[in-house]
């Protein structure tokens, strides 16, 4: 199992003012949108040489605003390395509409990691 890149992704409850700020404050460019009944739920911003996420959430506990992607070679191996390691489970790996196979876990600070097989190209 490698991990192939990360990201951070920033969760709020109000996407379309989030994103237009880092659009506006920082030159970034939607580089994707995933959408729910035509509603932006989450968008991947490219700034400067890298990219952040934002995703949508009814609600959001303080402090737990940020979360980081990670994507892997593999998905549930990555998971059981995280679990062995020490990481709580918030959710094992799935296969989610946009292809990815996606789970969640919690590192050993509480910290959110999204653990992710990217989609077949």
């Amino acid at each position: 199992m490698a991990i192939t890149s990360l990201f951070p992704i920033l969760r709020t409850t109000d996407l379309p003012r989030l994103s237009a700020f880092y659009e506006q404050a920082f030159d970034a460019e939607v580089a994707y949108r995933y959408d729910q009944e035509g509603v932006d739920v989450y968008v991947a911003l490219a700034v400067g040489g890298g990219h952040i996420g934002i995703g949508v959430e009814s609600e959001i506990a303080r402090g737990d605003v940020i979360a980081v992607w990670l994507y892997a070679d593999d998905a549930d191996a990555a998971y059981a390395a995280a679990l062995a390691a020490g990481a709580v489970s918030v959710a094992p790996p799935e296969d989610l509409p946009w292809g990815e196979r996606v789970a969640q876990v919690r590192d050993p600070d509480d910290n959110l990691l999204y653990l992710a097989t990217p989609a077949p190209s």
